[in-house]
């Protein structure tokens, strides 16, 4: 790793050594802390994503956005779930009517993007309010977290043949796997302090999950390539911005909402 990259990776790290406490004491702690940031962040997420589709700084979209996700996300927050399902779908289709300021800007990408926002916010706070939201969330939070950092470093150690140079030139086979394998000792850690055999349904999930992750960064990652845009927002510091550093953890969340409501058993060995 060159000197001209330490400085960034500092600023990273320092970013980074703010907001993952801030985000664990929340979850730990429960509503109305983690429903607050929740309702805050997909906001903020909601606002990046109408500056993608502006190309520039978002005005009335942005604001329309921000009202929805706090509609949607806030009617989450009170455990009327249908209502912020609905309220989800709705406002994302009200998006897709709002006219564009240019043209690759299109309807289903405003529809689309938003409800990937909304469905990841509903589903982080829906999970947490289960009888094992508290384990469930911080084992998905350290699952997106390992993925992310080790697929980071390994990709830039090692290199190679690109992963999706369409979408994300920089992301590499090498990194993909990193991030497997980084997850993976998220498992087996799991594994260890729940008390399940080795091998259990949670490592799979694990590998499922992270992959899901990196399906997420890609889809985020093809978005700002299509609209020309480096990051989503410079709201983080050496990060980028808010839907940067959460497109894969709204995927895992999406996925593992949905392997609950299969009534997968996620932290348990049955």
């Amino acid at each position: 790793m060159g000197n001209a990259s330490r400085p960034a990776l500092t600023l990273r790290l320092l970013s980074a050594a703010v907001l993952a406490p801030l985000a664990l004491a929340t979850l730990w702690l429960g509503p109305p802390y983690f429903s607050v940031l929740v309702m805050l962040v997909a906001s903020l997420m909601a606002w990046e994503w109408a500056g993608l589709l502006e190309g520039a700084r978002p005005r009335a979209r942005g604001l329309v956005m921000i009202g929805l996700a706090l509609l949607a996300v806030g009617a989450a927050a009170l455990g009327q779930w249908p209502l912020a399902l609905v309220l989800a779908v709705a406002g994302a289709l009200a998006t897709a009517l709002l006219p564009p300021r240019q043209a690759p800007a299109s309807a289903a990408w405003a529809a689309c993007g938003l409800l990937w926002i909304l469905l990841g916010s509903i589903a982080a706070l829906w999970l947490r309010a289960g009888p094992e939201g508290r384990p469930l969330l911080l084992w998905l939070f350290f699952l997106v977290w390992a993925t992310d950092s080790a697929a980071y470093f390994v990709g830039r150690a090692v290199g190679g043949p690109r992963l999706a140079p369409r979408w994300s030139p920089k992301k590499t086979w090498s990194g993909a796997l990193g991030g497997l394998a980084g997850a993976l000792l998220v498992a087996l850690a799991a594994e260890h302090l729940l008390g399940l055999p080795l091998l259990s349904r949670l490592l799979w999930a694990t590998l499922v999950l992270s992959a899901a992750a990196q399906a997420g960064d890609l889809a985020e990652s093809a978005a700002k390539r299509r609209f020309g845009a480096k990051d989503s927002s410079g709201l983080i510091p050496g990060h980028g911005g808010f839907l940067d550093r959460l497109d894969g953890l709204l995927a895992a969340l999406l996925a593992a909402a949905l392997a609950a409501l299969a009534g997968a058993p996620l932290l348990r060995a049955e």
